[in-house]
């Protein structure tokens, strides 16, 4: 395993997690009015390098700026990014956890304020606080506020007026590009991500919650800003000073800078242990030169060489080719040798009595310190009060400075040494007692590097060397046992010694995650397998109360999923969030573990803390690809219309979102109920119809929704079409000459497609009911405030509806219905020539427009404006040769058959794919075909589908029987053929010289059997 990964890996997480956080100016800013001037409040976006942090303020503007060395930045909520103390609680407003800065009142005990509260000036103003800006950071104590100055915050907050921004993805939902709306709350984005989201009501009347810092994404800009109540500005932490950020280097190292590795192997390989470790691939670094390409968080240096490797060293490893300002660097270490710097290599006093003596008043002594005695360590911090903060032995403790000697500086030239040579022999010595002296350090060092024969060594030492814990074999070094590391870099041996002494394969390291955890961090499957053998627990869960598998699967490692699958793993339990490895799979967009893991009875019904279960996730997320598997897999086809406790359907949330290939995939593959309600009986049709996401819409009513079903407040699609329809979207609507073309495609070449009065009309074209009054006793009609789109809506609903009604009816006179089927015959004229008659085909829409000669013209359909990829001229009935093809089979598309033959089919003759629609050729054309007869007093709504559906197949059993049955006595089957083609029953049959139907003479006669 790369040395350098865990450390890059480690470093990406702690820089992101400041992604998010609100802004604003810092004590160092000299950039103007970039930020909309004082107070005025930004978004971190991301960390370009460890010095530089690129953020967008809320105006607009996005810039990049400094977060090391100097300051340009304050955080003012770091909520937004998800930090959170645990256990807390805000004794003001009772938010628990607290998320953001912790604010601990230092003269109350056991009194924390969340950011809003403090900066809300609750509690006594006169009390000083301490400042925790994650948890486990150092306590930062401040001023009392009463002292302190305040500043008012201004941005996107309550009352501001804004447009779309950087990173909006919500197409129209604004209205369209420049429209404004208002804010009316700050909300959180998801309860991972408090005060991450700002509430909009658009001018349009559309209203909606978008991202104002969640991920780093602002999704708004303003034009006009409002206030958000004051903060103390100089009590807010700098960004980059602490936590996210923070990558001042060490020993005088930056990014870019030219290094070597001058010390002896032996001392190299010492100083190593726990700062990435060494391993053979190393060797290219001695002798070589490399530059410095990051500072991760424990303030290691990343070094890339020229063969492309990266590396990750102690600081005291390095030394920087020699220029001006090292060679004064060293210089000055010299002079000042009695003071310490963070970065300094330290040991400790090795005197227990003296110790003790020191530690009064400066950290205080534990007995857990003892350990540490005689130790080399690195000054991690210096406090206010010159205390220092030491990593030794694996953990950190505070020491009085009198209590430690200064081995080396942070660049680890040696002490009294002008000339900055190092302490190879000293440091030589020193850490052959350190490594020695600790039983647990050296059986964790052996096992990380592989050393299975010095693991063995150790472990067969007398028991007078066994570790404090009386339990040599489990031992704990720097948070991890043996065998968790060994597992983790994949050296089998090692592991294969530590079980020959019964280690203990459940040990957890202080996040919980066992030997078997770390197998699957490091893509260790032989590990696994080995562990298995050993007894491990495959489904042991960390403190995130994830699984191997769930780490498996968030890492990307198909190896380890797949072995852990294999060796019979729990494939569907739940950690903390409730997600599943199915749920996480789908948010890698990991086709091949999603597979993987239904392959291994994965429970696709499992609901996560949200609600969402696989297929929920699939649609939210809107992972076409992942929906496709899931409903090849699924183990019963009602899951599908599986409901949330808010009643929302997979198909619901591909509305809402509009994620178009999703929601053709649960309707075509799997078979979703259009016509399913949630809590606020709303359809997915209402959702599509309300956000105005015109794709869907065309969807759901082409494959025949109910267009009528009313909400919780009675309002049908249409209602809710016409609620959101402005006078601005109505003029795109005036100059429409031909309404007939949206009956198969939304609005007119000239209109907005995405408009709600667009909508409205293809709704009313497709035949939806103009009269239906919702709770108010309002009918759409009376939700349109124009006369003009009344009448468009009016014509709309009566071309479509019209020749059904006139040719069905008993009472219309023959001259009315002579106009119906002319109105039937233009719509089979071809749209280009009107000379011909429409006979081709386009794919893949369905739809036909134009006659063979003018189809080649056509780039996209005339209908619909999809683009068109096949043109296939309409032929005769391939079945019976007598009539022209007039059936559309979907979901082939082809049309091959007439009326007659078509409904005798079950396969299409063309391509023998089973037949799941029929189309008339008039509804192609965009026409309706003449229902069933049906019973007088039959309503307009279901119970009509259902009636003409009862009526189908009577009169598909009626053609069965005419077909069957002896035409003469229409008593018995037809089981006798005359050599004409023609039959009766055996008993008729006998008695004819002739036949019955076309008179020739009977010259022979087969029986049928």
């Amino acid at each position: 395993m790369d040395s350098g990964a865990s450390s890059s890996r480690g470093l990406r997480m702690n820089v992101m997690e400041g992604v998010g956080a609100r802004v604003a100016r810092g004590p160092d800013w000299k950039w103007g009015k970039q930020d909309g001037g004082e107070g005025h409040v930004g978004t971190v976006r991301n960390f370009e390098s460890p010095e530089e942090v690129v953020v967008v303020w809320d105006n607009g503007t996005a810039a990049n700026y400094r977060c090391a060395g100097a300051y340009d930045l304050r955080i003012l909520d770091s909520a937004p990014t998800g930090i959170k103390h645990d256990g807390t609680m805000c004794d003001m407003c009772r938010q628990q956890p607290i998320f953001g800065i912790r604010w601990k009142c230092a003269e109350c005990p056991n009194y924390d304020l969340c950011s809003v509260c403090y900066h809300g000036d609750k509690h006594n103003l006169r009390h000083r606080f301490y400042r925790i800006g994650t948890p486990g950071n150092e306590r930062v104590l401040l001023e009392p506020r009463r002292k302190s100055k305040k500043i008012t915050a201004r941005g996107i907050y309550p009352g501001a007026r804004v447009v779309r921004g950087v990173d909006w993805q919500w197409e129209d939902q604004d209205g369209g590009n420049g429209r404004r709306g208002k804010v009316t709350e700050i909300q959180d984005w998801s309860a991972a991500s408090p005060r991450s989201a700002a509430y909009v009501l658009w001018d349009n009347g559309a209203k909606n919650l978008y991202r104002v810092g969640f991920e780093g994404m602002a999704d708004l800009k303003v034009m006009n800003d409002a206030k958000g109540g004051s903060f103390y500005r100089d009590h807010l932490p700098l960004l980059g000073e602490q936590g996210p950020g923070s990558r001042s280097g060490p020993c005088g190292l930056a990014i870019g800078d030219q290094v070597n590795v001058d010390l002896d192997l032996e001392i190299v390989q010492s100083l190593q242990h726990g700062h990435g470790g060494w391993t053979d691939g190393m060797f290219e670094c001695l002798g070589t030169t490399g530059t410095v390409v990051g500072i991760d968080e424990d303030h290691d240096i990343v070094v890339s060489y020229p063969s492309g490797n990266r590396w990750t060293f102690n600081p005291a490893v390095l030394t920087k080719v020699n220029t001006a300002s090292s060679s004064a660097s060293l210089a000055s270490d010299t002079s000042t040798a009695t003071q310490f710097a963070v970065g300094d290599l330290v040991q400790i006093c090795n005197d227990v009595e003296r110790i003790k003596v020191l530690q009064r008043g400066h950290g205080e002594w534990a007995e857990a310190m003892l350990p540490t005695l005689g130790k080399i360590g690195r000054v991690q911090q210096i406090y206010h009060d010159n205390d220092l903060k030491v990593e030794v032995c694996g953990t950190s403790w505070t020491y009085n400075p009198s209590a430690v000697t200064k081995v080396a500086s942070a660049d680890g030239a040696a002490i009294g040494c002008s000339s900055g040579e190092r302490l190879s022999a000293l440091l030589k010595k020193l850490f052959e007692t350190h490594v020695s002296g600790d039983v647990n350090e050296e059986l964790v060092k052996a096992a990380a590097n592989g050393d299975g024969s010095k693991v063995d060594e150790i472990l067969q030492r007398p028991d007078g060397e066994v570790s404090l814990n009386g339990q040599k074999v489990n031992g704990v070094f720097a948070g991890h046992t043996a065998l968790q590391a060994a597992s983790q870099n994949g050296h089998i041996e090692v592991i294969k010694v530590l079980i020959k002494h019964t280690v203990d394969m459940e040990v957890e390291d202080k996040d919980g995650d066992r030997a078997v955890h770390h197998a699957a961090f490091g893509d260790e499957p032989a590990v696994i397998e080995m562990l298995h053998r050993g007894g491990a627990d495959l489904n042991a869960r960390n403190k995130r109360r994830q699984t191997p598998l769930h780490i498996g699967v968030n890492k990307g490692h198909i190896g380890v999923v797949r072995a852990l699958l294999d060796l019979g793993c729990h494939p569907s339990l739940q950690d903390s969030e409730g997600d599943t490895a199915l749920h996480d799979a789908i948010s890698k967009k990991r086709d091949d573990m999603i597979s993987l893991l239904l392959e291994h009875a994965a429970d696709i019904t499992i609901a996560n803390n949200n609600g969402f279960n696989a297929l929920h996730h699939a649609a939210l997320r809107g992972n076409p690809s992942a929906m496709r598997i899931l409903l090849s897999k699924l183990p019963r086809p009602w899951i599908v219309d599986e409901k949330k406790d808010d009643g929302y359907t997979a198909l619901h949330l591909a509305a809402l979102n509009n994620h178009v290939e999703v929601a053709e995939l649960l309707v075509h593959q799997g078979k979703a109920n259009m016509d399913i309600q949630n809590v606020n009986l709303q359809t997915p049709l209402h959702l599509a119809v309300e956000r105005q996401h015109t794709q869907i819409v065309r969807l759901l009513v082409r494959e025949g929704c109910n267009l009528n079903v009313p909400d919780k407040d009675g309002d049908t699609p249409l209602h809710e079409a016409l609620r959101h329809h402005t006078l601005s979207q109505l003029r795109q609507l005036q100059d429409m000459q031909d309404v007939g073309k949206l009956l198969m495609g939304l609005g007119t070449p000239g209109a907005d497609k995405k408009s709600s009065a667009s909508i409205a009309c293809f709704l009313a074209a497709n035949g939806a009911d103009l009269n239906i009054k919702n709770k108010k006793g309002q009918t759409p009609l009376d939700l349109c405030p124009d006369p003009n789109l009344c009448k468009a809506l009016a014509k709309c609903h009566k071309e479509r509806n019209s020749l059904t009604y006139l040719l069905t009816s008993p009472t219309v006179p023959a001259s009315n219905a002579a106009v119906i089927r002319n109105d039937q015959e233009s719509l089979e004229e071809c749209m280009v020539c009107s000379d011909m008659k429409r006979d081709t085909l386009f794919g893949p829409c369905g739809h036909i427009a134009t006659c063979s000669l003018c189809s080649p013209r056509v780039k996209k359909c005339l209908m619909c404006k999809e683009h068109v990829q096949s043109r296939t001229k309409i032929e005769e009935c391939v079945v019976c040769s007598d009539k022209k093809a007039s059936i559309m089979f979907k979901p082939c598309g082809h049309m091959c058959a007439c009326d007659g033959c078509a409904a005798l089919m079950k396969k299409c003759v063309q391509c023998r794919a089973s037949i799941e629609k029929t189309i008339p050729f008039i509804v192609c054309c965009g026409g309706t075909p003449p229902p069933a007869p049906q019973a007088p007093g039959v309503m307009n709504n279901g119970s009509r589908d259902v009636s003409r559906d009862i009526q189908k197949l009577q009169q598909q059993l009626q053609d069965i029987k005419d077909q069957t049955c002896c035409p003469v006595c229409m008593d018995r089957l037809k089981n006798m053929i005359f050599l004409c083609g023609h039959g009766t029953c055996q008993l008729c049959g006998d008695r004819m010289n002739e036949c019955p139907i076309c008179r020739k003479s009977v010259e022979k006669r087969i029986l049928l059997y």
